[in-house]
């Protein structure tokens, strides 16, 4: 089936349209160049047609997701998210000009080596173990959805359809990627779970490693939606190649075992358990990347019902000792040197209540002496003193 072509990019200030990148289900991608700081950003903006308030809650949750989680150098940077000028909510994300795996020109995907492949399953282990001590599901691991920097580091990204580790009325809304998904999620006993992500990064990294999914068949007819998944939830993958080292093999069928109590029971087990593997193959050994202690418990838990439009807002800020105001005043710039000092108008009131009779008029008899200084200046210049 042919894609869609790309909708209308977005007029956005600040931002110059440079070509697209992708089309999806819910949004299309484009490059645009950011003029200050000047720099290649990758802008995700939802389809007009489709904006409802599911789409708004999903696409809310996975701004406030991943800027809350892209400090983590192995999920994608997200730099800003607004409301274009014709009503499409969009995403400003660091632009990755590489996808992790390439398709030849028959659609067959590339197999990576068995140190890359490691390298990169102990990194998205890492974020993902990030995002579950936040409180936070992907639901959506895939191959497509490991990025490559312009450094050629893989990230995370694509968190459209995350959702809380924390029960909530949303917790019914199904969603999956069915070459990749575990075999509970298949048959609708849960919506996610920390063990259905290890088995969804264990088959993203069988697929980097045999160039195609777990269940998928050689036979293209024999590889529908419905046919995958009914072996995902009765059948055992396919063997990998017999050039993947049998420990790597065992690792992964770990993570993939049907009944998810026999599965790693974190990604951090997991990750551990690729680093052993690792060591037993004189691989170096990929450090894991875990946020400190004190930082989950202090973040906010998510709103993953928030349907709110969120676009730029006018924001205020009290001042001490002056009066509270709930909307934004005129605002009075004031150079001082090599310093602007900036007050809101009724700042400038309240400072101005507090002059004694005496002070006024030593600020109006200096403001004299400023203008006359300034009179006088001009007429030298002109030749008339």
């Amino acid at each position: 089936m042919a894609h869609r072509p790309p909708s209308q990019p977005p007029v956005l200030s600040g931002y110059d349209y440079r070509f697209p990148l992708g089309t999806g289900g819910f949004a299309d991608v484009f490059l645009y160049e950011q003029d200050m700081p000047r720099r290649s950003v990758a802008v995700k903006v939802l389809l007009a047609s489709l904006i409802d308030s599911d789409v708004l809650r999903m696409f809310n949750a996975e701004a406030d997701v991943m800027a809350k989680l892209s400090p983590h150098p192995s999920i994608l940077t997200v730099h800003a998210a607004s409301i274009s000028a014709d009503g499409r909510p969009y995403l400003v994300m660091e632009y990755c000009p590489s996808p992790l795996i390439r398709r030849d020109e028959n659609g067959v995907s590339e197999r990576v080596p068995v140190d890359r492949a490691l390298h990169v399953a102990i990194k998205m282990a890492s974020a993902l173990e990030t995002a579950h001590r936040a409180g936070v599901l992907h639901r959506d691991i895939k191959p497509s959805n490991i990025l490559l920097t312009a450094f050629g580091a893989p990230v995370l990204g694509d968190f459209g359809i995350a959702t809380s580790l924390v029960s909530s009325h949303h917790e019914e809304v199904f969603a999956m990627s069915v070459p990749w998904s575990a075999p509970e999620v298949l048959n609708e006993s849960t919506t996610g779970t920390v063990t259905s992500e290890v088995w969804s990064l264990g088959a993203t990294i069988y697929t980097l490693l045999a160039g195609h999914a777990p269940f998928e068949k050689p036979d293209k007819s024999e590889n529908s939606r419905q046919k995958q998944r009914m072996r995902i939830i009765k059948e055992r993958p396919r063997a990998l190649p017999s050039d993947v080292p049998e420990n790597v093999q065992k690792a992964l069928l770990t993570s993939m075992s049907k009944s998810p109590e026999f599965r790693f029971q974190s990604m951090l087990a997991f990750a551990r358990e690729l680093q052993q593997v690792q060591g037993d193959l004189g691989l170096p050994i990929t450090p894991l990347e875990l946020a400190v202690d004190e930082w989950a418990p202090e973040s906010r838990p998510e709103d993953f019902g928030n349907t709110k439009v969120r676009g730029a807002v006018v924001s205020t800020v009290p001042v001490a000792g002056g009066p509270r105001r709930s909307t934004p005043a005129r605002v009075s710039r004031t150079e001082t040197g090599g310093s602007t000092i900036i007050a809101t108008r009724g700042d400038i009131a309240h400072e101005r209540s507090r002059l004694s009779p005496a002070s006024i008029a030593g600020i109006v008899g200096g403001a004299i002496v400023v203008a006359m200084g300034a009179a006088a200046a001009i007429l030298f210049h002109a030749g008339v003193l």
